[in-house]
């Protein structure tokens, strides 16, 4: 009996760049506050997102931990599009978000 050859199945270059977006706005780790990642401080955006982690009762690991997956996510798919000066505040967010988890800051 011969082996057939499978094809490789493709899906289409423009569902393929949404999904991370969809998985941002429907993760069900976390409810996220509507334009969290938009916040002109970095200060309000770890706030969000600890108030989003502490409050969240369907998330699998440590608040904290949550929370920092979850920018960590938005920054990595996020990244090409962002400017210079955005990505600068979302990593200050890190380090906020580091304090007020009281978590030693890296670098």
């Amino acid at each position: 009996m011969a082996k057939r050859k499978r094809k490789a199945k493709r899906t289409s270059k423009r569902k393929g760049r949404r999904w991370s977006q969809r998985v941002t706005g429907t993760s069900d780790a976390l409810t996220l506050e509507e334009g969290v990642f938009k916040k002109d401080s970095p200060r309000e955006i770890a706030l969000s997102l600890k108030r989003s982690a502490d409050e969240s009762n369907r998330r699998k690991s440590a608040p904290f931990r949550s929370a920092m997956s979850m920018l960590v996510f938005y920054v990595n798919r996020a990244g090409k599009g962002l400017s210079k000066a955005r990505k600068k505040k979302l990593e200050q967010a890190k380090d906020e978000l580091r304090k007020l988890y009281g978590k030693a800051t890296s670098g």
